[in-house]
């Protein structure tokens, strides 16, 4: 039994590809490189360089190695590019699904794990907010991704497929080993920017938005570290492959921590009292964002082992030192296409 992971050589894929690997898994990945790196793909894990919408290739890639079960990740994921570019998002995280999707159907996989957003809820009523409060995004990301669900399980009603969507809260961290972690330039993830930020790599740290009716003004965010992420989806693919039926589920910790706060955090661990600046709402953004996620430690054998925020900002910092130094010496380091 072979997993196909698309986008396995970016950052959560590339988690996935060492949890199934060091669990003994058979696995192939397609990703077109443009924010993945071939590097992070485990040594021996088969590789296909292209567009998880090109039905050929993934029709292909699953005849050739015995594919059973999808789990998908390739997209594009920056809110605010999204409210640039909305066409670019429903191209490539709707429109590409639909065509990874009708691939599936046709080969007869039965087994989907899609990578969705707690983006879906926009702005929620209440928090922790849970999988049936109402879907309202804010921004095409969330717009596109809400899209996808929906086309899933019509999809999966109709053809006798059973999927798990996962919708994750604020994903961050790296590989406690740091062997792999967020390497693409430009990231927007607010714990790469700090650690960009301790390190040296910024001048500065950007918050948007002060006056949001919080404790100290700033956003809240529910971080998940990339590694329990991954075996969440471990997890997930075993619940399938034990017959278990379609579900939603949010992916997080169920505790918040403001945008303030999780910069201190980054402060606290790498001595560094790095410059932060206060910049204005941008569009977009959600005010206060924790998972229920009592549905997911209920339903998926489950367990996270690095919930803490501290130990999250650690293992960023970690990878980032070993990062800066790979790009700035005389080391090769992974190169995007």
């Amino acid at each position: 039994m072979t997993v196909l992971v698309t986008g396995g050589a970016g950052y959560i894929g590339s988690h996935m590809l060492r949890a199934l690997a060091d669990a003994g898994e058979g696995v192939v990945v397609i990703d077109n490189l443009s924010t993945g790196f071939s590097s992070f793909v485990p040594e021996g894990v088969p590789l296909f360089i292209g567009d998880a919408a090109d039905e050929n290739l993934v029709e292909g890639v699953i005849a050739a190695h015995g594919v059973e079960s999808i789990i998908h990740f390739a997209g594009s994921v920056v809110v605010p590019d999204s409210m640039r570019d909305p066409l670019a998002y429903y191209r490539n995280n709707t429109m590409t699904t639909r065509s990874l999707l009708n691939v599936a159907v046709k080969c007869g996989i039965n087994r989907f794990i899609f990578s969705s957003t707690a983006a879906v809820y926009g702005n929620p009523d209440q928090v922790p907010v849970s999988e049936s409060a109402p879907t309202r995004p804010l921004s095409p990301y969330g717009s596109s991704k809400l899209m996808t669900e929906i086309m899933l399980h019509d999809v999966a009603s109709a053809h006798g497929m059973n999927y798990v969507v996962l919708r994750y809260f604020n994903v961050a961290g790296a590989d406690p080993l740091a062997r792999i972690g967020l390497a693409t330039v430009g990231a927007t993830h607010l714990l790469k920017i700090a650690v960009e930020a301790a390190t040296g790599q910024r001048a500065k740290i950007d918050v948007f938005g002060t006056d949001y009716p919080t404790p100290d003004g700033s956003c809240i965010r529910d971080f998940i570290h990339v590694s329990d992420l991954a075996q969440a989806h471990r997890a997930a693919l075993a619940y399938l492959r034990g017959g278990g039926s379609s579900v939603t589920l949010n992916c997080g910790y169920g505790r918040g921590y403001s945008v303030l706060e999780t910069i201190e955090a980054v402060r606290r661990v790498s001595g560094r009292n790095f410059a932060v600046q206060y910049a204005p709402r941008r569009p977009g953004d959600i005010m206060t964002m924790v998972a229920d996620t009592s549905r997911m430690r209920t339903l998926l054998d489950w367990t996270p082992h690095y919930d803490n925020l501290e130990t999250i900002a650690e293992h960023a910092l970690a990878w980032e030192h070993k990062l800066f130094q790979e790009r700035n010496g005389d080391q090769q380091h992974a190169a995007s296409a």
